[in-house]
């Protein structure tokens, strides 16, 4: 038999005495190709992202974006090597001797792009097509006067900005807040590095604005919530699932079970798996609209269904000023919004604008007139936690010292858009947040509201 004899400090022979052993053999363990593939697809897709997309330093990117992630690949991205291509606008991440490495590609149309694993690369020798902004127009087409002037009276609510901005009371790590009361910005701050038109990741948030992207079929007559979802991955009169409404998808009610609920979709969002590959396979566990089930799934389902007719996001955002919103897709142009949009605090307000004026932007009608009403009211099975879920939006209805009918969208690492119709009032609050360290919005938007009152 042969021993191996291992040397170890006084030091590290107590540590390691605190960590058990099913912690230390996984902390040990050398991690799969698979998890190393994922681990550069992430690092490949948030710094291309980052970059492009969010006018980021790299610098900021690897402290902001590439830090407290998944447990997963959390050890593994720091150790990979990355290859910047400035003028193609491409991101390449090595991850092992044998394989290509994994590529993120941008446009200026949805974004970047994550290529499939073992992709071997396009060089397009030519420079990568910019996207037009209109900042000098008025707002909130442009950026021209969007602030009012606070007066003495709102000193209690630069005090509640401040302090989320400065992290010393509603925990997480703040990268921006914007307060909009009816057409004007009254107070905006952002964290160092950050500005008006720093884009990042919107996560879970990217689910209202699908949401929002579908009411906008809907009103185009493409659309229709209350009829099974267009999915002709589903057709055959054998399939069950052909039964699913788009309001079910809509309201995490579709019945469809995968292996995780919450917000991992991990083959899609790092491996270069695409929407259609994943997302139409999963079973159906329970019948329709009886059990409430939040998952990535049905939000990539609906957008699947609308897309049956146009459905067009990057002209919807320029038709409402949001010029620094890109919805991504997968390489087989399915978009992925049930998490991966990137965009400014400036332009979450914005949709929040298009809320509050019931879908009606510059005089023109783009939502229902009934779809406020439609996305913000609770029908069907209901989540057993604080808030409620209307259509693709949180309710806090239920949350005391903050008006029953605000509505909002929340996101991972802390985004979020509260909007109140009663109070003509929009609250943006973006962050870094991590799993322990996360920002109270209930508080925060109780104080915006108490503020304002006095």
């Amino acid at each position: 038999m042969t021993s191996i004899r291992l040397s170890i400090s006084a030091g590290l022979f107590v540590s390691l005495m605190t960590i058990s052993p099913l912690a230390l053999a996984q902390d040990l363990k050398e991690p799969s190709e698979y998890d190393k593939a994922l681990a550069a697809g992430y690092k490949a897709q948030f710094i291309c992202s980052g970059l492009w997309n969010g006018g980021k330093s790299l610098t900021d990117i690897e402290a902001d974006e590439l830090t407290g992630i998944y447990d997963r690949i959390a050890k593994i991205v720091p150790t990979l090597t990355v290859d910047i291509e400035e003028v193609e606008r491409q991101v390449r991440v090595s991850y092992a001797d044998d394989a290509p490495p994994r590529t993120a590609i941008w446009n200026g149309r949805t974004g970047c792009t994550a290529m499939p694993i073992r992709f071997a690369g396009i060089k397009f020798g030519q420079a990568a097509k910019l996207r037009e902004y209109q900042d000098d127009l008025a707002w909130p087409m442009g950026d021209r006067g969007a602030k009012v002037a606070l007066t003495k009276p709102f000193e209690n609510l630069k005090n509640v900005v401040l302090s989320a901005s400065e992290n010393t009371t509603y925990g997480g790590k703040t990268s921006a807040v914007v307060i909009i009361n009816g057409s004007k910005i009254l107070i905006e701050r952002y964290k160092d590095g950050h500005d008006m038109h720093t884009s990042q990741r919107t996560w879970s948030v990217a689910k209202s604005i699908a949401g929002t992207l579908i009411g906008r079929s809907v009103y185009e007559g493409h659309s229709d919530v209350a009829a099974p979802a267009k999915i002709i991955e589903w057709a055959s009169a054998f399939d069950p699932r052909r039964k699913i409404t788009l309001d079910q998808l809509m309201r995490m009610s579709s019945g469809l079970t995968s292996d995780t609920a919450g917000n991992r979709t991990d083959p899609i969002y790092m491996g270069g798996a695409t929407v259609t590959q994943r997302a139409v396979n999963w079973p159906l566990l329970y019948k329709p609209g009886t059990r409430f089930r939040y998952a990535n799934n049905d939000t990539l389902l609906a957008v699947h269904a609308a897309r049956s007719g146009p459905f067009q996001p990057y002209e919807f955002f320029q038709k409402i000023g949001m010029t620094r919103t890109y919805a991504e897709t997968d390489w087989q142009d399915n978009y992925i919004l049930s998490s991966q949009v990137w965009t400014s605090a400036r332009d979450l307000g914005r949709l929040g604008m298009l809320y509050l004026n019931n879908g009606v932007w510059n005089g023109e009608r783009l939502l229902p007139a009934n779809w406020r009403e439609y996305v913000s009211t609770p029908s069907g099975p209901q989540p057993d936690r604080e808030f409620g879920y209307g259509a693709t939006f949180w309710l806090m209805n239920k949350t005391k010292g903050v008006p029953s009918d605000a509505f909002a969208a929340f996101g991972n690492r802390g985004q979020y858009l509260v909007i109140i119709p009663s109070r003509d009032l929009v609250i943006v609050r973006r962050g870094y947040d991590t799993r322990d360290n996360r920002f109270d919005i209930a508080a925060f938007t109780r104080d915006i509201v108490t503020a304002l009152r006095q």
